[in-house]
């Protein structure tokens, strides 16, 4: 019993003295490095990016010219456009009856005709009546003389006196005649030319080119100078977007600035700019207008809604991915690896578009930025650089 108790304590001293040889090779191991950790890293590289924002709005006219009767009391007896129909300005739209009208003009030209005569009847008088006083004004000279050397009464002379008085009141009568039938003719051609107005009226014609967007009148109804517009004109076929958007997006827009746009239903795209950014914002909604000019060859429906993307900015710059920007506040930071070395950095940062965000100061071309920025590593971290591959990106 005693021997095998001492064999016992012989072997446990023989493992002691093992284990105690063996822990310098333990410690060696333990002060082996740790290898860096690895990172994903990208270059910063110049690009150039546009920054856009969405609106949705209602196609309408540019201009839109209203056309309707400028005579009352007719009948309309001919159309001659349609909906749709594209339109010249001076041409016709409808017509309306002008049986009245002929009958009045024919009224006139019969007044005319026997004021002429009249004039003529007149003139003729004026020329009898000159011719009298020529002569009454010689008789009263020969009886003067006469009446001076005594071989006349003083009752010729009177006589005499009193024919050729009145021979210059009939050729005053004469005369006034005259005037009165030339300023009756002056009425008559004044009723001439307005009947004449109003005959060239029953033809309901355009003053645009344009496209008819609506026809408001059926054929055989009275026009009334109070109704509606009986046809509605886009002026020169020019179709824009009006769009109601934010006080904060309107205060990026400005005229001049390009626009894509899609018509609800169509997949055609419509290129065009902004041509009026409203000056005035609503005080209830907060909402201001913005009018999207298109440069469509046709004409897109009115009344219809349409998606618009406004490039409100483009510039070429260094860029980096929008996640490797973290964002605190009104602070921007990136972090760069420098000879291995996490080194955190505040930038200034402009455009974001397309999974980028464009970087105005705090890095040059070439630095080599971790693409996912975060907690992960932080500064002075030792860090492999891994530079991603193209189908990562």
């Amino acid at each position: 019993m005693k021997s095998r108790l001492s064999y016992l304590l012989a072997v446990a001293a023989s493992l002691i003295g093992a284990c105690s040889a063996s822990s310098p090779l333990g410690a060696a191991d333990n002060q082996t490095k740790t290898p860096a950790p690895a990172v994903t890293v990208v270059r910063a590289a110049p690009a150039e990016l546009s920054e856009t924002v969405f609106v949705t709005g209602t196609l309408i006219p540019r201009d839109e010219v209203l056309v309707g009767p400028e005579i009352d009391g007719l009948r309309i007896v001919e159309l001659l456009a349609e909906e749709g129909d594209k339109v010249r300005a001076g041409q016709t739209l409808a017509r309306l009856s002008r049986e009245m009208l002929d009958i009045q003009m024919l009224q006139n030209a019969a007044a005319l005709a026997r004021i002429d005569a009249s004039i003529d009847q007149a003139k003729a008088q004026i020329a009898q009546a000159d011719a009298d006083v020529i002569w009454t004004a010689q008789t009263l000279d020969r009886s003067k003389q006469l009446d001076r050397s005594g071989f006349a009464s003083k009752d010729v002379v009177d006589q005499k006196t009193a024919a050729a008085r009145a021979a210059q009141a009939k050729l005053t009568a004469a005369r006034e005649g005259l005037a009165l039938a030339e300023a009756d003719r002056q009425q008559t051609l004044a009723q001439r030319k307005d009947i004449e107005l109003k005959i060239a009226r029953t033809e309901i014609k355009t003053p645009v080119d344009g496209i008819v967007s609506r026809r408001a009148v059926k054929l055989g109804a009275i026009v009334a100078g109070g109704q509606d517009a009986l046809f509605r004109i886009i002026r020169d076929g020019v179709v824009e977007i009006e769009a109601d958007v934010s006080e904060t997006v309107l205060a990026r827009l400005k005229s001049g600035q390009k626009v894509e746009a899609t018509p609800a239903g169509s997949e055609t795209i419509l290129r065009g700019s902004v041509r009026l950014v409203s000056p005035e914002i609503n005080r209830t909604t907060r909402l201001g207008r913005v009018r999207i000019a298109l440069d469509a060859a046709h004409a897109p429906a009115i009344g219809a809604f349409a998606r618009a993307t406004i490039e409100t900015a483009r510039k070429s710059q260094l860029t980096v991915p929008q996640s490797a920007v973290l964002t605190n506040g009104e602070r921007s930071e990136v972090q760069v690896v420098v000879n291995g070395v996490v080194e955190t950095r505040a930038v200034e940062t402009g455009i974001k578009a397309d999974g980028k965000i464009q970087v105005e100061r705090g890095l040059k071309e070439g630095d080599e930025v971790i693409a996912i920025s975060g907690t992960f590593v932080r500064q002075g971290d030792r860090v492999t650089p891994v530079a991603r591959t193209a189908s990562a990106r």
